[in-house]
Parts: structure tokens; C-alpha cells; sequence
């Protein structure tokens, strides 16, 4: 079960995919955070919506809001991932300890052990304003995320 709106985001430390260490309570206070995870990089529905983000990505990057997609593959996995389609924001690596961070926000499905398509609108003081999930089959609407946006 997914994190219910109205609770505070459960905080996170994981790499990119540069290996650059990220933490979700570094952008409290400074950002609003877009936290989209998705099951595997190199899928046919993850890229088609990674791409679509990275094609309207002023919208979901910029002075106001940062965009942070997780995955539970390994760093390197998203490196070439990200080299091969362009993506110019964070990908980050729920690898090890395996999906902690994907169980942390209710949406690991340890049949399949990685993440299902959940999204979670994050306000500047770590709140969840506002989240989707989505079974793996089935792509998100980006319109959602930029009318969620506007509301904060």
C-alpha cells in the first residue's frame, strides 16, 4: 500500500547515476520534488515516460521543482540508460539494499522485485502532496503531474 497524501515523504539516500549520492531532505526548504519510480530502465513503457519527462523537462526542473526517477536497477544500468536516451535528470539507483527505498514508499512488488509505476508530488517541506500508482503495464499521464504541480 502506497503512502497516503497528507503524511511526510520517508526520507532516502541513494546514488545516481553518477554515482553521486542523493538525499531527499536535501531539497526541503529549496524545492518541491517530483519522486517517480518505475520498474526497469530499458523497458518499452520506462522509456517512453522517462523521455516524455525528459522532453517537457523545464517543467519538472527548474527553480521550483527537481525531478528524481528510481529505479531498482544498478548504477551503472542507469548510466548507459541515461547516455543512450538523453536524460538529463537524476536516475537513481534503489539497487542496494534492494528497493528500500521503493518499500519505503509502499510501491515494491516483491513478486517481481522491482517497483511499480507509483508517483509522489513532494512539497517543500516534505509533505506528499499528491501521488499515482500504477500497475506495471500501465503509463502515467504527465498532464497529472503538471496539474498536481500547479497546485502548490
Amino acid at each position: 500500500m502506497a503512502i497516503e497524501v497528507g503524511t511526510e515523504a520517508p526520507d532516502f539516500e541513494l546514488k545516481d547515476n553518477h554515482g553521486r549520492t542523493v538525499k531527499l531532505s536535501d531539497f526541503r526548504g529549496e524545492k518541491n520534488v517530483v519522486l517517480l519510480f518505475y520498474p526497469f530502465a530499458f523497458t518499452g513503457v520506462c522509456t517512453g515516460e522517462l523521455c516524455e519527462l525528459r522532453d517537457n523537462l523545464p517543467k519538472f526542473v527548474n527553480d521550483d521543482t527537481q525531478l528524481l526517477a528510481v529505479s531498482n536497477d544498478s548504477i551503472h544500468t542507469l548510466r548507459v540508460f541515461a547516455e543512450q536516451e538523453g536524460l538529463e535528470y537524476p536516475l537513481l539507483s534503489d539497487f542496494w539494499k534492494h528497493g528500500e527505498a521503493s518499500r519505503a514508499y509502499g510501491v515494491f512488488d516483491e513478486d517481481k522485485g522491482c517497483a511499480v509505476r507509483g508517483t509522489f508530488i513532494i512539497d517543500k517541506e516534505g509533505v506528499v502532496r499528491w501521488s499515482v500508482v500504477n500497475d506495471l503495464p500501465d503509463a502515467r499521464d504527465l498532464n497529472d503531474y503538471v496539474k498536481a504541480l500547479d497546485t502548490l
